[in-house]
């Protein structure tokens, strides 16, 4: 997966769990290979990632069980 796709989707499923309110244990592990799949965080991943470390540390987004 190139980089700016890795991005997109890890866009894509941050956003889904902001409209949720909350993650799964198997979602958030989803993300962190996603934005590990190619061996490189990037400053988009980076970026993204530290967003939804921030809305889990705010009790923005919760984690739930499987």
């Amino acid at each position: 997966m190139k980089s700016g796709e890795t991005g997109e989707k890890l866009g894509a499923m941050i956003k889904k769990a902001i409209e949720d309110g909350k993650i799964t244990n198997m979602e958030y592990e989803r993300i962190l290979a996603v934005a590990d799949a190619d061996h490189v965080i990037d400053s988009q991943e980076k970026k993204l990632l530290a967003q939804l470390q921030e809305m889990l540390s705010n009790k923005m987004i919760v984690r739930v069980p499987d």
